[in-house]
């Protein structure tokens, strides 16, 4: 049983000793960098480093991700029931009922995503 094992064991002790010695020779033989400020500063795509990092967004653009993001990967998971619906009612209307109770489900929750002011950006 334990030399069903052996190689994995030998590929584990292959990887590892390739690291190790891949790391070794770049010290050894890699030269040091020398260290300034313009090293040392933070890299912001070429733009100069100054003021705050990144700007605030308010809670509502992130409420309208979310809402997007979720509408639109529902709307994915029609697009294979419509590639596959002549065969999915020639077995029954079981297939168009089901996609229709989701399709009310969806409109359902874009109506209260509406009536709530979720995608009202003045408020």
């Amino acid at each position: 049983m334990p030399e069903d094992y052996l190689p994995v064991f030998f590929q584990i002790l292959i990887a590892v000793g390739f690291a190790a010695v891949v790391l070794t020779l770049s010290v050894v033989f890699g030269r040091s960098g020398k260290r300034n400020a313009t090293k040392d500063s933070a890299y912001e795509c070429g733009m100069v480093p100054i003021g705050e990092g990144a700007p605030r967004f308010s809670v509502k653009f992130y409420l309208v991700a979310m809402l997007f993001v979720i509408f639109d990967i529902e709307v994915v998971f029609m697009y294979p029931w419509a590639v596959n619906f002549r065969d999915a009612v020639a077995q029954g209307p079981i297939s168009l009922a089901s996609m229709a109770s989701f399709a009310g489900i969806l409109v359902f929750a874009y109506v209260y995503a509406l009536k709530k002011g979720a995608l009202n950006w003045k408020s």
